[in-house]
């Protein structure tokens, strides 16, 4: 009588040589296991001199069932040589004897594989394939090396991606099916086979640019399970980074090239996520009618969570360990999510990046309108415009009318709000008051934020004249206020006052309130750990005004010399954190961008892994980054915020860990009417 071992083992066997017939396209069931891309990615993308990639075949195969599975892929055994990224399979307990062109050779913690001798060929080993996919770019992108996986809940249909040097890429996965106009998405299901090979759709925004049928994601991953259930034994699971884009909640796409994930999920070691969500009047119009509530947005990205869990494992990523990131209305989205009974437990920690909060154009991205004040705001400007108001049925209406008519509007809605479902109080409670995520935090600005959001003055003017047009009121700008911020004294008299006005905005639309959602969150224990930072070096950003927001062009640095004194403007950090530079074509102006991005991204990638932006020496020395363990080593310990001895990182070359002397902008604040305890009352 055959032993149960004996029979499962036949039968996985059988299970395999099936599924090999199953598709012509390769995945991790046609060749008998799961594979992860790993190389070094120093983020210089296609003028890297380390372009070495491997193709990692994780569970156990003979040789002949290795090399077969090699040239399946278009790839063939690796031949051994010196490769500083090969400890990691040590580091992360997949350490031991693998198939290799020569035979088999030992992986350890050295960089170079030790002859294990000859094995016998029928022993099952993991393997080591070349991996020879080009580096993709936003200009380039070869999708000829498909692979396919299958999703929890569409477990009979194939979904195909590709992948390139660095990463598995599935682009343009539909999460959700198109909801009728003005009600809430839910997650999608099929059994039809998809293609995730190109972006999908926008959302519908100004001035003609999108869809209605938008509810797509993007995922990058290093690695693809052998099981669609994503516990196959050999692997681990990665933590998942979810990214929610920015635009005011009425622009971008998750298809934006600035945080292309592949960079962060290879480097990282995370798998990465880009959302698409319904944007300006079509994502949150709030009517009086007791069911138009709005927050379809914030209720998109709450499905795109549903999703993930319901199918990230087949890609490789850990539902348990999703950490939600954002920036600008991305940062107002993590915010709000934060906020939200219906995705609190969803995610397990957050990275608001340059929240807007306090006066002016930042009040509403962090207070939210009850419905009845939306009305007035919004919507009724909005009913009137198209005709709607005296309908029979206002949401009937404006379901007739066309998506860009409603999206090119004058006035269009934008406004989390408190609906009683998906958003229950007037703003996140940190003080334990209402429903908050206690998940770790990790926030902070731009030095210059603020500098995005006012008009560089074109003639010699005053702060108070700026900052009016800039929508701030007599009220916000006492006489006293205005003392704390006097107008420079160098040559040119319209970029001194853009420097005082710029500093106020930064003050009351980000850096006070920002640091009070900090402080009361430690005080109040909401959160297990806040971590806050501050970037003092930037590339580009948002920059209405140009070329204020760009390093000054020399001789010497014809790109632009980040050493001189420039405006660090909102956006400025995101290509260091997605490692986008080489992918955009963005030269390196000073020889520092990309070890600078080197550094933000592994730091970004720690807190996602571990909680903690502090890098293990191990892990840096496993992934052979010598350059980051350097500037962490120089930087110093990034440290928790501590109400009593509040500090801050500073992200600039070389990074420092910044005391009390950063928060010398507290009289400014408080003068400002937003003071460290802003949300204790």
């Amino acid at each position: 009588m055959f032993s149960m071992a004996v029979l499962l083992f036949v039968g996985l066997v059988i299970a395999r040589l099936f599924s090999t017939t199953a598709s012509a396209t390769p995945s991790p069931q046609s060749i008998g296991s799961g594979v992860t891309i790993l190389t070094h990615n120093d983020l210089y993308g296609n003028f890297s001199a380390r372009d070495e990639s491997l193709l990692v075949l994780s569970d156990g195969l003979s040789y002949d069932a290795a090399t077969a599975a090699c040239k399946s892929l278009g790839e063939t055994l690796w031949t051994p040589s010196e490769a500083d990224f090969l400890p990691y399979l040590a580091h992360s307990g997949q350490g031991g004897q693998y198939w290799t062109q020569s035979g088999c050779a030992n992986l350890s913690s050295s960089p170079i594989p030790n002859s294990s001798g000859q094995c016998d060929k029928n022993q099952r080993l993991p393997a080591l394939c070349t991996n020879s996919a080009s580096y993709s770019t936003a200009a380039k992108q070869d999708n000829s090396t498909y692979w396919q996986i299958k999703t929890q809940t569409g477990e009979t249909a194939w979904t195909t991606g590709f992948r390139d040097k660095v990463s598995f890429r599935f682009q343009g996965v539909r999460y959700a099916a198109q909801p009728k106009r003005f009600t809430h998405s839910k997650p999608y299901e099929t059994n039809n086979d998809t293609s995730a090979l190109t972006y999908q759709s926008a959302c519908v925004q100004a001035p003609n640019v999108g869809s209605e049928d938008c509810l797509f994601l993007n995922i990058w991953t290093p690695h693809l399970p052998f099981n669609a259930s994503g516990d196959d034994s050999n692997t681990t699971l990665k933590p998942i980074m979810l990214n929610i884009h920015g635009g005011a909640f009425t622009g971008g796409t998750g298809n934006d090239p600035t945080f292309d994930g592949g960079a962060l999920a290879s480097r990282g070691d995370v798998v990465v996520v880009n959302i698409n969500y319904r944007l300006t009047t079509l994502g949150f119009l709030a009517l009086n009618d007791g069911s138009t509530n709005g927050n379809y947005g914030i209720g998109d990205q709450i499905t795109a969570l549903d999703w993930v869990h319901a199918n990230i494992r087949a890609f490789g990523g850990d539902p348990n360990r999703i950490t939600i990131l954002g920036q600008s209305a991305g940062a107002a989205s993590v915010r709000a999510l934060m906020a939200s009974p219906k995705a609190i437990g969803k995610f397990a920690a957050a990275i608001p990046q340059s929240n807007l909060a306090g006066y002016a154009y930042a009040t509403t991205y962090s207070e939210y309108y009850n419905i009845s004040t939306e009305y007035e705001v919004a919507a009724k400007p909005i009913l009137n415009a198209t005709g709607c108001l005296n309908a029979t049925s206002q949401v009937d209406c404006l379901r007739q009318i066309d998506p860009f008519v409603l999206a090119n509007l004058s006035t269009v809605a934008r406004y989390v709000v408190q609906d009683g479902t998906y958003i229950t109080s007037d703003r996140l409670q940190l003080t334990g008051a209402g429903p908050t995520a206690n998940v770790p935090l990790m926030l902070g600005f731009m030095r210059d934020d603020g500098a995005s959001f006012i008009t560089y003055p074109k003639s010699a003017t005053n702060t108070s004249a700026v900052l009016d047009a800039a929508g701030f009121t007599s009220q916000q700008l006492t006489p006293s206020a205005l003392d704390l911020y006097p107008t420079p004294s160098g040559p040119n008299v319209t970029t001194n006052i853009y420097n005082a006005s710029s500093a106020l905005t930064t003050d009351s639309e980000f850096r006070c309130l920002d640091i009070a959602t900090a402080y009361s969150g430690a005080l109040h224990n909401t959160f297990p750990s806040v971590y806050v930072y501050e970037f003092n070096r930037s590339y580009d950003g948002y920059d209405p005004n140009p070329p204020v927001c760009s390093a000054p062009p020399t001789p010497d640095f014809p790109n632009g010399d980040p050493s001189q004194e420039y405006f660090k403007c909102h956006s400025g950090e995101l290509s260091y954190v997605f490692g986008t530079h080489a992918y955009m074509g963005r030269p390196d102006r000073d020889g520092l961008d990309t070890p600078m991005s080197q550094f933000v991204l592994d730091t970004w990638a720690s807190f996602a892994r571990t909680y903690d932006p502090n890098l293990d020496p191990a892990f840096l020395a496993a992934r052979g980054f010598t350059n980051t363990t350097q500037a962490a080593n120089q930087a110093g310990k990034f440290d928790k915020l501590s109400p009593e001895e509040p500090s801050l990182r500073v992200f600039q070359w070389p990074s420092y860990q910044a005391g009390l002397e950063v928060f010398s902008s507290q009289e400014k604040c408080d003068t400002l009417g937003l003071p460290l305890d802003f949300y204790e009352r």
